[in-house]
């Protein structure tokens, strides 16, 4: 099984840059996002827990509507930009030698021309 994952010599991972930041910071983000976008949510519950009638049924729809659309959102964008920084991430890993593969129709690959020449 290791012969299939040879690193090749001389090339090592690259340097970490902004992904390894957007990784660090994704679930923060998430965290007080979420937090700071279900708050109104929150208060405007407790204010219809509180004050019966003070407010309309419409407003309230209204309210959980923005507050759910806006809470999707910001969790789609995080997971997105994460995955980028993720698939960023894996792509400055190591390199690794390719297996060999030998052609069916040249006995040497590079010695004939793929394509035969155009005629005019």
């Amino acid at each position: 099984m290791s012969r299939y994952f040879n690193k090749l010599a001389g090339f090592s991972r690259s340097p970490a840059g902004l992904e390894s930041r957007l990784l660090v910071l994704a679930p923060r983000c998430l965290l007080y996002g979420t937090l700071l976008l279900g708050s109104p949510l929150c208060l405007w519950r407790l204010q219809l827990w509180l004050w019966p009638g003070s407010l309309s049924a419409q407003q309230a729809g209204m309210v959980d509507i923005l507050a759910i659309s806006w809470l999707i959102l910001l969790w789609t964008v995080v997971f997105t930009v994460a995955l980028g920084a993720w698939i960023v991430r894996i792509m400055k890993g190591p390199a690794y030698v390719a297996d060999a593969y030998p052609l069916a129709d040249h006995p040497r690959p590079g010695s004939q021309p793929a394509l035969p020449p155009p005629h005019d």
